[in-house]
């Protein structure tokens, strides 16, 4: 699924509404990132997220879930690194796009590509044992959070890497695009709360880096990380 925090198609931040779960409702359809994605040739940067970048480096190639792939550029990165990924969307309007980059690339890296429309809120049925699944920038309000990451996380083989990155709470008052929701936000510490014993927690902190404002100022903001190990 669209897996990035986004304005309204308005150029507004759509409201959560009194009710809980009203922007899962709204925010996370098929109709709303199919919108979103069609309202420019390209929404992310081409590149794979830095967090990704950092703990995949030193992992061995296995089979890899690309959460909320977008438009490619992580599962594309993976792939060239001699992974085997599956990466899901639930906008097939990004999965195009994600199969067009694919197109581009290497018959060998490409052919470790596969792309599958996903609607994580409908609890599908998604290949286990997996050696990673990472989950970039996923934000959902409770208690579809904590079910969709738990569900997530028993798709990871023993040896395997959880590795969830989101924006940290400390955003809301950085200054950057983020919406003025704080149900959404969420730190690592409450995502490894989500793990049994049955984990090794590798990494569990915000890692800061900059980031430039839509008005060219550079703001400090932080990442939310977690990385844990299956054990058993």
């Amino acid at each position: 699924m669209g897996s990035r925090v986004l304005p309204h198609p308005s150029g507004r931040w759509s409201a959560t509404g009194p009710e809980k779960g009203c922007a899962v409702q709204v925010e996370y359809t098929q109709e709303f990132w199919d919108d979103r994605y069609r309202q420019r040739p390209r929404i992310w940067s081409g590149r794979p997220n830095r967090q990704l970048v950092a703990v995949v480096e030193d992992l061995p190639a296995g089979r890899a879930l690309d959460v909320g792939c977008g438009e490619g550029a992580d599962a594309a990165w993976l792939a060239s690194r001699g992974w085997s990924v599956l990466g899901i969307d639930v906008s097939e309007v990004a999965l195009s796009r994600a199969r067009a980059h694919a197109e581009g690339l290497e018959p060998s890296v490409a052919e470790r590509l596969e792309w599958r429309r996903v609607d994580l809120l409908a609890s599908p049925d998604l290949p286990a044992g997996l050696d990673l699944v990472s989950v970039q920038f996923l934000h959902l309000p409770e208690p579809e959070r904590s079910r969709i990451f738990g569900s997530l996380a028993t798709l990871v083989g023993v040896g395997g890497t959880l590795l969830i990155v989101a924006h940290d709470p400390s955003d809301l008052h950085s200054g950057v695009g983020r919406p003025a929701q704080p149900d959404l936000f969420y730190t690592p510490e409450e995502m490894a709360g989500l793990l049994d014993d049955g984990w090794d927690i590798r990494v569990c902190e915000s890692r800061p880096r900059v980031e430039r404002t839509a008005d060219g100022r550079d703001v400090s903001i932080s990442d939310a990380v977690l990385q844990a190990v299956r054990t058993g």
